[in-house]
């Protein structure tokens, strides 16, 4: 599987915006069919930092992600709620395998 883990610092005044957004993005982004798993997640201690972790079965369902509607809408929305440049990792599943 490729997998995305995308960290995230936002602006502490567009927190909500920010998440009201990327929940949009993400229930989207779930439904396509070259989408394994979306999770947002808030870190525990700063409400200001979030990460994505996404799973397609391959780099081209990653790609196929990032032309679609919701993405550029999302990329677009919060671009000025980033309180420094996001930061995406790619990475592949060792374990599970098969995913599932």
């Amino acid at each position: 599987m490729y997998v995305v883990v995308v960290r995230i610092h936002v602006i502490a005044d567009r927190v909500s915006d920010f998440i009201a957004a990327t929940l949009a993005n993400a229930h989207a982004t779930r439904k396509e069919p070259g989408n394994v798993r979306f999770d947002v997640l808030a870190h525990h201690e700063d409400p200001t930092r979030f990460t994505l972790y996404e799973v397609y079965p391959d780099e081209a369902g990653f790609k196929s992600h990032q032309q679609t509607a919701h993405y550029l809408t999302w990329k677009a929305a919060v671009a000025d709620m980033m309180a420094s440049p996001r930061i995406g990792e790619k990475h592949h599943s060792l374990f599970p395998s098969p995913w599932s």
